[in-house]
């Protein structure tokens, strides 16, 4: 250690997540053995995303700053020994995403402290990560009321000779989801051949797209449902459920770099049919409300059709005005809520929309899984090689001690509120998961 006994930074009230807009403080703590010179004491503050070619690789191909505040806050001549104690106080760009790592790419925030030496003299560093979560809401989002379908005819050839064609329906019943929500997926199959089809199965699949001159596509199964197969000449229906673990909100606004996408794949083995349902993952939920006064808009087809009714009628008595339907919220910001993160509840499932599964004869369901790759993504924070601390190695977010602030599904403890660090997964110490799910009309009250 030889003089430098300690240099750390610590962050008021030992918060380490922030929202966009929020501002930064706390102290650089010094103790030395004994009186050093220096040039300055500077305290810098920033924020930036970094993407490469090559996985898990940190010798970025593009990069993009958020913020960069540098504060000098002590100037040219003697660090007295002991310890001495350096207040600081940053602000935090409004537009800034929310932290982000993949395997092409992360979205970084961090505190670092020099204490510049004259001469050539090596300066000491010390560096801290912090964490940024933005709200998405939902209701926000243009184009998410109402249920999701779509529908694919596959036309295939067997026995060399007979052709056959494959009829796939399928819907959600929302376009958009929180973390712990249900996805209700029904399915409907016209098997048109003689021909057994292979069993059906449905999967929530993440897309990041890191945005370079040939764009990377990284493609990740986060959960997978299965059913049966249909007989040659036979129609069914099918339906499972899809619970959604903890994940990072779709796109990530304020990023040019990093987009990130969810949809829903509904498909058979064989013959190969695949049809896709976009849906968004967010942090503030559908309002039930919002979504009742959307109800009216789906029937559209029988307004059009009273006037044609009316014209063929030959009474001459008069009919009522067909009711009005109900208005569209007025579009808002799409980021306008800047209140801190929390965890998201425990043993959320049986509460959980979409009651019990309920399985044909026909429909034999496979527990759901989750692939044990498709956390490797989610947020968190990195300390470049290119700057190691002399002094004592700041512990990392989700160290023993912190609280963690997206718990696992499966567990039962208690869970503290904001201002807590994510936990980190097996393969890795850096902070991940996702908000608490909320309703619309608590982040107004808020």
């Amino acid at each position: 250690m030889g003089k430098l006994q300690e240099f750390e930074i610590e962050f008021d009230k030992k918060k380490e997540v922030y929202s966009p807009g929020e501002s930064i403080s706390g102290t650089v703590r010094v103790r030395l053995s004994q009186a050093v010179q220096c040039k300055a004491v500077k305290v810098n503050c920033n924020g930036f995303c970094g993407i490469t070619s090559k996985e898990n690789d940190v010798a970025w191909a593009v990069e993009e700053q958020y913020f960069n505040s540098t504060v000098s806050v002590a100037d040219k001549g003697t660090l007295k020994e002991g310890e001495t104690v350096f207040p600081f106080k940053f602000l935090i760009s409004a537009t800034a995403p929310t932290s982000f790592k993949g395997s092409y790419g992360r979205i970084v925030y961090r505190v670092r402290a020099f204490i510049e030496k004259p001469g050539f003299s090596k300066d000491y560093t010390a560096e801290k990560p912090f964490y940024l979560h933005s709200i998405l809401n939902l209701n926000e989002l243009p184009d998410v009321w109402g249920i999701n379908s779509s529908e694919v005819s596959q036309q295939f050839t067997y026995m060399l000779m007979k052709t056959g064609t494959i009829v796939l329906r399928a819907q959600t019943d929302m376009k958009g989801y929180t973390p712990n929500q249900i996805i209700q997926v029904m399915a409907n199959v016209h098997n048109q051949s003689g021909k057994s089809t292979g069993n059906i199965s449905a999967s929530l699949v993440q897309r990041v797209t890191y945005e370079m001159k040939k764009p990377i596509h990284d493609i990740k199964t986060i959960a997978e449902v299965e059913g049966g197969s249909v007989k040659g000449g036979k129609e069914m229906e099918w339906e499972e459920k899809i619970i959604i673990p903890p994940l990072p909100q779709s796109s990530l606004a304020g990023c040019e770099l990093i987009r990130i996408d969810y949809y829903v794949k509904v498909s058979l083995k064989s013959p190969e049919v695949v049809l896709t349902l976009p849906v968004h993952i967010g942090n503030v939920a559908l309002s039930k409300k919002s979504r009742s006064t959307k109800k009216p808009e789906a029937p559209s087809s029988s307004s059009h059709d009273a006037p044609d009714s009316k014209a063929s009628s030959s009474s001459p008595s008069p009919s009522l005005p067909a009711p009005k339907p109900a208005p569209r919220p007025t579009p808002r910001s799409r980021m306008s809520s800047h209140n801190p993160p929390s965890a998201p509840p425990v043993d959320y499932y049986p509460a959980a929309e979409g009651g019990n599964v309920t399985n044909e004869d026909l429909n034999k369901r496979q527990s759901q899984l989750v692939s044990p790759n498709a956390f490797s993504y989610a947020p968190g924070l990195f300390f470049p090689p290119n700057l190691p601390p002399n002094g004592p190695a700041a512990e990392p977010p989700g160290a023993a001690g912190a609280s963690a602030l997206y718990p696992p599904l499966n567990t039962a403890s208690s869970v503290a509120a904001p201002h807590i660090l994510p936990p980190g997964y097996a393969t890795s110490a850096y902070p991940h998961g996702v908000p608490r799910v909320c309703d619309e009309d608590s982040v107004r009250q808020q």
